[in-house]
């Protein structure tokens, strides 16, 4: 990592070390969330109010985050509101979860650059891959090649690079079901050693809990449906962070705020040497009713209380998580 990587690492980090993030880069998922809520068409969600969405996340949570992820689409004008000292991350996929392509290809977005995206005040720039480590290999090879040329421009602008590989079926079968929830952990394990290879150049890995806790037998939120026993939950928790060469956080991935702590408290007794969170959905969408029924300011009423409770759990389910320099130390030009 050169000098000017690691000063804006360090600016979308606490003085500890570790990322405490809040992901804000929804897009069309977004719309379909507040459209459901409402109970209307997804077409008349407007842009105005996705970034009413964000700017109020944006300036509610962000004093008590080291960072926020937005999109350059929506998001920029809360990206101008957020707290003094929290750091800014842009997106710079087309499309987030919602991936309409065969193989789910990634695609970047149009006529935008990572020396663009750093132009308009990023610290760091995120990608989101959809990875199945059994899918066609022609398909994943592209992808590699496409993660390694993100690294060198990323290398070549000067920016931090934050990988999100999200797993899933390359048979189509539905990510938190059973049946895939106990494939899940090789497949976490399998993408973290893949993408902690040096030729794709990222500086942090923004990774899924290897399991899903709502499927792990004696878990606070154990949901009646085995996958793995709590001991083996632990296991892969230590056995995905032994292949992580690179610094890692964890993603909430539309968790509820329960499952997400609770998570972040396994990887913490398993010993996990994970970095911190970037954390978007489960902080704040049990809120977006409170967004269709009050507009803006009732949205905002609930982010004082319950989206800041939410992220003083999460803080607290830090306790342990070691800083992003461990894991860099010789790894600095």
């Amino acid at each position: 990592m050169n000098q000017q990587k690691l000063q804006r690492l360090n600016a979308i980090a606490t003085k500890e070390g570790l990322i405490t993030a809040v992901a804000m880069d929804q897009r069309s998922s977004l719309r379909q969330m507040i459209a459901n809520a409402a109970g209307a068409p997804v077409e008349t969600i407007t842009d105005a109010q996705l970034s009413d969405f964000k700017d109020a996340v944006t300036s509610v949570l962000s004093p008590y985050a080291s960072a926020v992820l937005l999109d350059p689409e929506y998001g920029l004008p809360a990206a101008r509101n957020r707290a003094a000292g929290c750091g800014l991350l842009l997106t710079y996929e087309l499309d987030g979860y919602d991936n309409p392509r065969p193989h789910k290809m990634l695609a970047l977005m149009p006529n935008t650059s990572v020396a663009q995206l750093r132009d308009l005040g990023a610290d760091a720039i995120k990608i989101l891959l959809s990875w199945a480590p059994d899918e066609d290999e022609r398909a994943n090879d592209q992808k590699r090649a496409m993660i390694v040329e993100i690294g060198e421009e990323c290398e070549a602008a000067g920016v931090p690079f934050l990988l999100e590989p999200v797993v899933y079926d390359p048979a189509g079968g539905p990510v938190r079901s059973l049946a895939f929830a106990k494939r899940r952990p090789d497949f976490v394990l399998r993408t973290m050693e893949e993408f902690s290879r040096p030729v794709y150049k990222v500086d942090v890995l923004k990774v899924e809990f290897p399991v899903l806790a709502s499927y792990v037998e004696a878990s606070s939120v154990y949901a009646g449906e085995k996958a793995q026993s709590y001991d083996e939950a632990l296991d892969w928790f230590r056995r995905a962070d032994a292949v992580a060469t690179v610094p890692y956080i964890y993603l909430s991935a539309g968790a509820s705020i329960a499952e997400f702590t609770t998570s972040l408290r396994m990887a913490r007794e398993a010993g996990a040497g994970f970095s911190g969170i970037l954390c978007g959905r489960a902080m704040w969408q049990d809120g977006i009713p409170s967004f269709v029924a009050g507009g803006p300011a009732g949205f905002r009423g609930w982010l004082a209380s319950e989206g800041v409770a939410n992220a003083r759990n999460i803080a607290e389910c830090l306790r342990g998580a070691i800083s992003l320099h461990d894991r860099l130390e010789g790894a600095l030009e």
